[in-house]
């Protein structure tokens, strides 16, 4: 029962274990290459030290090793001659790819979404945050608590093992359901917090724009050079993980809301996106979302596709406004850059939030979005006229309402398209 115990409570654990890792990835794809890049960046970033990679040209994973069982053998001698006591797949590997690679090998296997798990555990810092990570992480380890083979079964610290992944195969299944009803019930807590917050924002009028983008592309540091703030930032994935909110002044005296939110990354475990729907609704509450793109990474285009695609299918933002700042131009060239982007894709700001190059430029665009965005308007609906005062609740922002004689007196911001309807309906006139 102790043990149990110290289990459920090692996610406040944040020691880097210093261990000597071997890459293992498919040559699949154009992109393989910067798979196998971005997860060796991944590794640096929970505190590995890489000392080897290997690869197999395959068409399909192998269903039992992953990488074919030669392959696997050749492997298992590279680990003794390079001293590695960790192999990272660039996969979420099923339970027996798991089980049978760690016999084979006689070391810990870590897969792509365990080592994602093990950077966010490592980056909480809030309540919240903590909250999220533990519970994607028991989330990912309920189903594969048998079969695991001797090195899961071990208490010990190291990638993969922060928080609560890491038990022996006798480990109680009921606790950690337990603990994920618990863990739930707390994070729906958090979400009716965040609810509250919003409808106070959504009642001072103040517009909300959320920062979004790739992993490492200078988020934090954009959110710095506008807000002036101290967010913690640092090059390398990941580097903040609990979300942040400040309040900006613009030229033409609104204020507005930043948040920066989570970085995004391909493959993002799906357990991760569950646990963080808290914090992922703040990203559909924005009314601009903005996004930060690398513009010396070069991918940066299949980066912004990978980010838009998350945001249409997971986060469901539908089709809200968008403003891209190209971030990083101090290392890039503009005509390459302006060469890679998207076709389509639009309100695009060229900045280097490092230098603080094109702040302001930027701020205008978002100044002039949310003007054209929703405009003032002051009516008077009659009484009988219920559906036009739904229809402002549901598609603007009432201000102020106030009982008159001859109807319902009405203060509100209106989306442009929806106010020379609703000032024919009324007979009343725009502000």
């Amino acid at each position: 029962m102790k043990e149990i115990d110290r289990l459920l409570e090692r996610v406040s654990r944040r020691g880097v274990a210093n261990e000597r890792a071997i890459l293992v990835g498919l040559e699949q794809g154009s992109d393989w290459q910067e798979r196998m890049e971005e997860l060796r960046e991944l590794a640096i970033s929970a505190g590995a030290e890489v000392v080897g990679e290997v690869r197999q040209r395959r068409e399909e994973p192998d269903p039992f090793y992953y990488i074919g069982r030669g392959k696997a053998e050749e492997l298992a001698v590279l680990i003794k001659e390079l001293g590695a006591d960790l192999v990272i797949v660039d996969a979420s590997l099923n339970l027996v790819q798991h089980r049978n690679l760690e016999e084979i090998l006689q070391t810990k296997v870590v897969d792509r979404t365990e080592l994602i798990l093990d950077i966010f555990a490592q980056r909480a810092h809030t309540k919240e945050g903590k909250l999220q990570i533990e519970l994607a992480q028991l989330t990912y380890l309920l189903p594969r608590l048998t079969g695991r083979g001797v090195f899961l079964s071990r208490l010990g610290g190291g990638i993969g093992t922060r928080g609560p992944g890491e038990t022996k195969l006798e480990y109680d299944r009921r606790r950690i359901r337990d603990r994920i009803n618990q863990l739930r019930k707390e994070i729906d807590e958090v979400r009716e917090q965040r609810a509250r917050r919003r409808l106070w924002r959504r009642a001072e009028d103040i517009p909300i724009v959320a920062l979004v983008g790739y992993t490492n592309v200078g988020k934090s540091t954009l959110l710095n050079a506008i807000t002036k703030a101290s967010v913690y930032v640092d090059d390398r994935p990941f580097a903040t993980l609990d979300p942040t909110t400040r309040r900006v002044k613009l030229k033409g005296g609104g204020v507005v809301l930043f948040t920066d939110t989570v970085g995004f990354i391909r493959d993002l475990p799906p357990n991760l996106i569950a646990a963080f729907r808290a914090t992922l609704e703040e990203v559909r509450e924005a009314d601009i979302l903005l996004h930060v793109a690398d513009g010396s990474h070069p991918r940066m285009a299949e980066q912004i596709m990978t980010v838009n695609k998350i945001l249409e299918e997971v986060v469901e933002v539908g089709e809200k406004k968008m403003v891209y700042a190209i971030n990083k131009m101090d290392k890039a060239d503009i005509h390459e850059v302006m060469a890679k982007l998207p076709k389509g894709i639009s309100n695009v700001c060229f900045i280097s939030a490092l230098q603080q190059r094109g702040i302001s430029a930027l701020l205008d665009k978002i100044g002039r979005i949310l003007e054209e965005e929703l405009c003032l308007v002051e009516l008077t609906i009659p009484y009988e006229r219920g559906d036009i005062l739904s229809l402002l609740y549901e598609k603007g922002r009432v201000l102020g309402e106030d009982f008159g004689d001859k109807g319902i007196n009405i203060l509100a911001r209106v989306p442009v398209d929806l106010r020379d309807k609703i000032l024919l309906l009324t007979n009343s006139k725009g502000k």
